[in-house]
């Protein structure tokens, strides 16, 4: 049996991360945040135990690490479907749309995160939580603004506004009363994006999040071991070995 190239080991090492980030969501989603261990989430990734530690500082990193994740490949889904278009005010309606249906869609996840980022620690500089950046950035510009570094806080700002509205346990804002106030604010027709009620052209989005999760197995990889979690864990124990 040949030993895997540095590549393939470097594959798989992200592929046990994407894993633990796939399970954290999932898990956090069902159980809630204090009832969900980093033993429960290396358990259901299928992963040791001690490697959560090797990819993350803590729960609370990885948890936000997984959301970000989440937040990020959900703007980018929306942004770039089906019919894609350029068209600056479309493209703001539809991260809109994308963040508050995460509220909608996913309150336990996204109310856990509004209470993460309010800790003294703040967001976790991640790759995720920089491409989410970087994608309601680029928003901003392609709106038009003429200082896109100036409005994009601003959007940041009204975006994570409007989701702790619509999540405050006893009195939470209604969807569609948060987007219509986001919509004036922006001059936007209410048909763009996804309006309320309706389906997402090509039909309603996938509930299933492992899409957003790259967990399948390398190609390239001929060192015969057998497929499946238990060979790339076994991997990753060596790597965090040698490390």
């Amino acid at each position: 049996m040949s030993p895997r190239s540095r590549s393939v080991n470097e594959e798989l090492r992200r592929r046990s991360r994407e894993r633990l980030l796939q399970a954290a969501v999932e898990l956090v989603s069902e159980r809630g945040y204090e009832a969900t261990t980093l033993g429960d989430i290396a358990d259901r990734a299928g992963s040791a135990r001690g490697l959560v530690s090797y990819y993350f500082p803590g729960k609370r990193q990885l948890v936000q690490s997984a959301v970000h994740r989440l937040m990020h490949r959900t703007l980018e889904e929306a942004l770039e479907r089906e019919p894609r278009t350029e068209d600056g005010r479309e493209r703001m309606a539809r991260a809109i749309d994308a963040i508050l249906g995460l509220a909608r869609d996913q309150p336990v996840l996204m109310r856990q995160h509004m209470a993460g980022i309010l800790q003294p620690e703040g967001f976790v500089q991640c790759p995720d939580q920089q491409r989410l950046a970087q994608l309601l950035g680029d928003t901003v510009a392609r709106y038009g603004s003429p200082d896109a570094a100036a409005d994009y806080p601003m959007l940041r700002a009204l975006l994570m506004g409007a989701v702790y509205a619509a999540l405050v346990p006893g009195v939470p804002m209604p969807i569609p009363t948060l987007r219509a106030e986001l919509f004036k604010r922006y001059r936007l027709d209410w048909e763009l994006g996804v309006p309320p009620d309706t389906e997402v052209p090509g039909g309603t989005y996938d509930t299933d999040l492992s899409r957003f999760f790259a967990t399948g197995r390398p190609t390239g990889d001929q060192s015969g071991d057998r497929p499946g979690r238990q060979s790339d864990d076994q991997s990753d124990r060596l790597n965090g070995q040698s490390k």
